[in-house]
């Protein structure tokens, strides 16, 4: 018994059982070992990174590997896990996708956390229900965003075309691009990418003519001829060269990195307002944001505003408890806030958003204004997607390129992406 003492005792710097229990710390403790995953940029991965490493100092005994990957190869990665059994414990969600990791059991409730090791109860409850399905708390919103155009303004003013502007209709948009494409200021360089195949984007269109891409029975929200429409009117733009051409657009993997404004070939990009952070990183041109065009100046402008992405918790961890603290550190303590910024978006919780914009940088700032201009003309959060939803992001890029590649017409087109989305929630 003595040997195993003098062992056990040499394990620990050579403290006694007796003497380690006096310190509080517990004799056979092993570190909780953690799973996080997430999508987005090199600058997201950066930020995520040093959370991590930050949290370790206040958590020694809990350990966090993380992983990341694009938008595109992102959800097919976290669909083989999740069947395999094998989540990560910490999962970066979307808004559309969190219902059916939900409704499936793969995601832990949180709602006996609220208050305890989950301290969110400042983000108000539109932030705070914007993780909840069926009721359930199953997310942590990151922070808050808007659909947006960020654009390369030096750009725009050198060909003497207007810039996008908060109340721009569409038709001035595309009329706006064209003329700058008559007068860009080098070959392969064009006013915006194409954003044809962009959810958000088509999603935002939408709601400009009072639909959505869901109905409240889980089926669509739209008719071939509102997809069609869409798909025209880029249409006509390409052909007038005020947006890329299709091969240049299809090399756009749905990230920042790829996107055609980063890439070098268009002065304009569709994306989310907490990508702002990330795009002029990887700009040497200074950027502005704005919001989108609109199908009529007095019509809604679509926008909303939503958790730019969730924190959730996979059912199957070993160490719930450990995930939400970091959970809670991410959004509700100063150093996990001021580490991620608003690269993820506007923090929800009014506490932390006060004290981290007196921190911030010009790039940050600018979003932040950007959320506080967009929130007067924001309409109400759109209906719950269905099961299967997911997957119509990538039927609308796919159908999207056929007609960009002229494969197949707008009019087509329509009936296509309403005819594979409607069988693709069938399967569901």
């Amino acid at each position: 018994m003595s040997m195993m003492l003098d062992r056990r005792s040499a394990l620990f710097g050579g403290l006694s059982l007796l003497s380690l229990a006096a310190t509080g710390i517990p004799a056979f403790a092993e570190a909780a070992r953690l799973r996080m995953m997430w999508w987005g940029s090199q600058e997201r991965a950066d930020r995520t990174n040093k959370a991590i490493a930050a949290f370790k100092t206040v958590k020694p005994d809990v350990t966090i590997a993380g992983e990341f990957a694009g938008w595109s190869d992102y959800w097919p990665r976290l669909a083989t896990q999740v069947a395999g059994r094998n989540a990560p414990d910490i999962i970066q969600m979307d808004y559309r996708y969190i219902f059916e990791y939900a409704r499936r059991g793969a995601l832990a409730p949180l709602d006996d956390y609220l208050g305890k090791g989950l301290k969110i109860d400042d983000f108000g409850k539109p932030n705070i229900d914007s993780g909840r399905v069926d009721g359930k708390l199953f997310g942590i919103n990151l922070g808050v965003n808007s659909s947006t155009v960020i654009y390369d303004k030096a750009a725009w003013e050198k060909t003497g075309a207007k810039a996008p502007s908060l109340g721009q209709t569409w038709e001035e948009f595309a009329e706006n691009a064209i003329a700058f494409g008559k007068k860009k200021s080098k070959p392969g360089y064009f006013a915006t990418a194409d954003a044809s195949g962009l959810e958000p984007s088509f999603e935002n269109y939408l709601r400009q003519k009072n639909k959505a891409l869901y109905s409240n029975d889980g089926g669509l929200g739209y008719e071939p001829a509102d997809v069609t429409a869409w798909f025209k009117m880029w249409a006509d733009m390409r052909k007038a060269g005020g947006c890329v051409p299709a091969d240049v657009q299809a090399l756009d993997q749905l990230n920042i990195e790829s996107n055609p404004l980063t890439t070098g070939k268009a002065a304009t990009a569709f994306a989310h307002s907490n990508q702002f952070v990330g795009y002029q990183a990887l700009n040497k041109s200074k950027l502005e944001l704005t919001a989108y065009p609109k199908i009529s100046a007095s019509g809604p402008s679509g926008h909303y505003l939503k958790p730019s992405m969730l924190v959730s918790v996979s059912a199957n961890s070993a160490n719930i408890e450990s995930a939400v603290a970091f959970s809670n550190f991410l959004v509700a303590v100063p150093e996990g806030v001021d580490l991620l910024g608003v690269e993820r978006g506007v923090p929800a919780s009014s506490a932390m958003r006060d004290q981290l914009t007196a921190k911030l940088d010009g790039v940050s700032k600018a979003m932040v204004e950007y959320i506080a201009a967009v929130t007067p003309i924001a309409g109400p959060l759109p209906i719950s997607p269905p099961q299967g939803a997911g997957e119509l992001a990538f039927v609308l890029q796919r159908v999207s390129q056929e007609v960009s590649f002229g494969r197949i017409t707008p009019e087509q087109g329509g009936e296509r992406m309403v005819s594979e989305a409607k069988n693709t929630l069938a399967r569901k």
